[in-house]
């Protein structure tokens, strides 16, 4: 019997705290998803208090509980200063890695192979073992430096998924923008959902949304 995806979701001090929030609902209600691993960074912890009001700091099941709005088992939460949790290592069998929203700190550093947190080492590990690594950067305008780490990363087949909203879907509120860019990110980590804001053709009146 096969498993279920196991994923990491790795959260920094980029603002956009609200994508991580609502692909960690996505992927803990998805019956292909076994397991989340989630690490908040000292600067993430610190962005999702400012953009959502809450306090994700620590490692307890209230941080999963702040979050979700419910307790899940299915999601384990790490320290970020943490360098032996399993996802630190090749061996343990993470699928795929998310880092959302990822700063250009971030970003800089697991470009160059440095790793000062469990954010860092972690999506290393996805890199060298050759797995499926998705780093969502949130910032603009980006400079030189920005974008030759992208490139290089790119390069390596990291997938950089700019947090850039759609609006063929016709979106009436910033919910919609929100659940369009989540489901772009379970397409990628090959994660089913309802699929209602696909593309079906240029026509406009196949591309309203159907309640």
């Amino acid at each position: 019997m096969n498993r279920g995806k196991r994923i990491t979701i790795g959260v920094t001090g980029a603002s956009g705290a609200i994508y991580a929030r609502h692909l960690l609902g996505e992927l803990e209600r998805s019956a292909d998803v076994e397991r989340i691993d989630l690490v908040i960074t000292q600067a993430g912890v610190r962005v999702v208090n400012e953009e959502l009001g809450i306090s994700v700091a620590g490692t307890d099941r209230r941080v999963v509980r702040e979050l979700l709005g419910r307790d899940s088992e299915r999601v384990v939460v790490h320290s970020a200063n943490d360098i032996g949790a399993t996802i630190a290592s090749g061996s343990y069998l993470s699928d795929a890695m998310v880092v959302l929203p990822c700063s250009m700190g971030s970003l800089a550093a697991i470009a160059n192979g440095v790793t000062r947190d469990l954010v860092h080492r972690a999506a290393d590990v996805i890199i060298k073992e050759n797995r499926l690594l998705m780093l969502v950067p949130r910032e603009t305008p980006l400079n030189v430096i920005h974008l030759e780490n992208m490139l290089k990363l790119a390069r390596m087949g990291v997938r950089i998924v700019p947090a850039m909203p759609g609006f063929y879907h016709f979106p009436q509120s910033i919910g919609d923008l929100i659940e369009h860019f989540t489901h772009r990110l379970l397409d990628h980590l090959g994660v089913s959902h309802e699929q209602r804001t696909r593309w079906e053709g240029s026509q406009p009146a196949k591309l309203r949304r159907q309640e």
